[in-house]
Formats: structure tokens, sequence, C-alpha cells
């Protein structure tokens, strides 16, 4: 697994094992959702300072960042719900 994509999914995996959303991550860490965002999707290449933010808002090691997954492991879910609609 290529290095962006590794920290895409291990990303993901820790915030949702947390249940935190991404805009709130963001928010800890202190940097953009849609940044954040585009971390996950691998649309972005992070700086090695941004990903020890993130790891600190995580409350987790930064090679926590870097673990490789099992194979055949499935891909870590989403958190599901996004904006809350209206009432």
């Amino acid at each position: 697994m290529k290095g962006r994509a590794l920290v895409a999914w291990n990303l993901r995996r820790l915030r949702v094992a947390q249940l935190i959303s991404q805009e709130k991550l963001a928010a800890d860490a202190a940097i953009d959702r849609a940044y954040l965002g585009g971390l996950e999707r691998q649309t972005q290449n992070p700086t090695v300072d941004l990903l020890d933010k993130i790891a600190g808002a995580l409350q987790v090691p930064l090679a926590e960042l870097f673990l490789q997954p099992e194979d055949g492991a499935a891909p870590p879910p989403t958190l599901g719900g996004g904006r809350k609609k209206k009432s």
C-alpha cells in the first residue's frame, strides 16, 4: 500500500474507532475540515508536521498513521450521518 493510501486508511480507522467526525477532528487538530476529508480521500499530501497534529488530536503516536493493515482487511467504514436534516 502506498504512503498516501496508508495514511488515509489509518486516519479513517482511528477516527471512526473513536467516533469522531471529520469536523471535530479538524477543529481539534486546527486544520480545515475539507483538507482532512482530502487526506481520507487521498487527494491531499500532508506534511509530517500536519500528521503530528492529527495524531496528537487523536491521542495516538504518529506511528499509528503508518500501520499496515492485515492482508484482506476490509476498508475502515465511514461514520455516516453527515449534516442533520432540518425539521
